[in-house]
């Protein structure tokens, strides 16, 4: 259950794809129930789409309920994955509660920070006050609640959740990466000396893009064969500020904006490159970080839940505080040192081998069956008739 999918992407999107492909490689049926986009042609079976009112230009639809057709299936299925909390999540308790089917819901979102980052009018206390009171009996309600990275758990203990939390790390088709024929630099009229580093990934507020620009123009002005590959998009307003900012720092030519890539084409992008390179604080397990160590690249990132649990500092990459002069320090020392890059660029690659698709789709199936075989039979109780009977009766 999500509240996106197809088209939008995401990362979360990407995840829902990529696992429910692999659980159906392992003989299950998986259905992803979503809003919006009721005249999107799915290239995929068993996606069920229910109305839903447009958010601007999000690419999330506002519902409260799922048509009848939608909610009659999803009331037949032996386990429901929640990756939304707020729109999905109630849904997933409204329906299938009452049928003691069991329920996980995956926390992959930073919600303070995104709240802060989308709603800066809103005084953080709010924010911070909804989340302290919606997200602990919303856990506990779960049969399971799952974070990808310990720090991301860590917060969700922080803001008072005390539900059992698994540690499942996000998974990757690492075999595309590890093979993976580089994109020709000439192409892009680079030169073999030329150092490129890539951020991967959407052009939004939160991926704080402004910061890993201005840390960039500072190398950039000490170093004249260093580059950034931008592989993306996002709003155009957001694009437009963007490109603007590169202007105004004078590093237009040397910041490549490639657009949006097929994902079949993105490992070729990253084994162009030298380094992946992010400024975001608010990932709770980035695949775009795992994907560049799989491409054998050495990472700079920020010290923040999620990164600190992927990025071995002085290992796998640099991580630096959120602190321009800490951050362009270090990122010049990896652009210098070429050895440096080679050997942690080796060390990323190994490192990625624990967060392959095989080895975190087994893990997840193995909770699963633990769920489905531990229910209690099912039985409509007379709230669960008596919901139906209304809702037929308002539809």
């Amino acid at each position: 259950m999500a509240d996106a999918y197809k088209p939008h992407v995401s990362g979360i999107t990407n995840y829902i794809d990529l696992n429910k492909r692999y659980i159906e490689k392992a003989g299950h049926d998986v259905f992803v129930f979503t809003f919006g986009d009721q005249d999107y042609h799915d290239d995929e079976l068993r996606v069920v789409r229910s109305p839903g009112l447009p958010i601007v230009n999000s690419g999330y639809y506002l519902s409260f309920s799922y048509n009848r057709a939608a909610k009659k299936l999803l009331q037949t299925m032996d386990v429901v994955h929640v990756h939304h909390p707020f729109l999905s999540g109630r849904l997933a308790l409204r329906y299938c509660e009452p049928l003691r089917i069991p329920i996980i819901f995956t926390n992959h979102t930073r919600y303070d920070l995104y709240a802060q980052a989308y709603l800066p009018l809103l005084p953080e206390e709010i924010s911070d006050g909804f989340l302290q009171a919606y997200m602990p009996p919303f856990c506990e309600a779960m049969n399971l609640v799952i974070s990808p990275s310990a720090g991301m758990a860590n917060i969700l203990r922080e803001m008072s959740v005390t539900a059992p939390i698994a540690i499942i790390p996000n998974g990757v088709e690492l075999h595309l990466f590890y093979k993976a024929e580089p994109q020709l630099r000439a192409d892009f009229g680079f030169t073999p000396d030329d150092i490129l580093l890539i951020y991967t990934g959407r052009l939004a507020t939160e991926k704080n893009l402004m910061f890993l620009l201005q840390a960039f123009a500072g190398v950039a002005q000490a170093l004249d064969n260093v580059y950034l590959v931008v592989v993306g998009g996002g709003q155009k307003q957001i694009e437009t500020e963007i490109r603007e900012i590169t202007t105004k720092l004078k590093i237009d030519e040397r910041v490549r904006f490639i657009g949006m890539v097929t994902y079949e084409k993105l490992p070729s992008y990253l084994a162009m490159c030298d380094a992946f390179v992010t400024a975001s604080v608010t990932e709770v397990h980035p695949l775009s970080v795992i994907e560049g160590m799989a491409s054998g690249l050495p990472v700079m990132g920020i010290y923040s839940p999620g990164l600190s649990d992927t990025i071995e500092d002085g290992i796998t990459g640099f991580l630096a505080i959120e602190d321009m002069a800490a951050f362009t320090a270090k990122l010049t020392r990896l652009c210098l040192d070429t050895d440096l890059r080679k050997k942690m660029g080796y060390a990323a690659r190994q490192a990625s081998t624990r967060y392959s698709i095989e080895r975190t789709t087994r893990i997840m199936l193995e909770h699963y069956e633990r769920l489905v075989y531990s229910s209690r039979p099912r039985r409509e109780s007379w709230e669960v008739r008596i919901r139906g009977l209304l809702e037929k009766y308002l539809q």
